[in-house]
């Protein structure tokens, strides 16, 4: 008699890795969306806590978790398509963290959400 066996699902990539797409918009283009740039300059935290809340995450998520801000752009690139890597979202939030807040908010709006 043998023993039992057991099958192990199989994970299946859904998209690609690399994405298929790029920005809708660049990193340093924060004056072509006035409402963006004005709710990043003015109430940084407002912003930030939006950008979670409409990726489905708590508002308080990159509040509390390091590395919550990096994980909310690898999100939005991973929901939408987009080209890029950790270490490119890393080096934007480090260097144009500004800039870099308003394009994702930028693309949540051309994505629809």
């Amino acid at each position: 008699m043998a023993g039992p066996y057991i099958v192990q699902p199989t994970a299946k990539l859904i998209g690609t890795v690399d994405g298929y797409r790029d920005w809708e918009s660049g990193l340093f283009g924060c004056c072509t969306d006035c409402k963006s740039l004005l709710m990043t300059y003015c109430c940084l935290p407002c912003a930030i806590c939006s950008i979670s809340s409409r990726t489905g995450e708590c508002m308080c998520m990159p509040w509390f978790v390091p590395g919550g801000l990096i994980a909310l752009r690898a999100r939005i690139r991973t929901l939408g398509g987009i080209k890029g890597s950790i270490c490119s979202d890393c080096m934007a939030l480090s260097f144009c963290g500004l800039c870099a807040i308003c394009q994702m908010q930028r693309e949540l709006d051309n994505m629809g959400l």
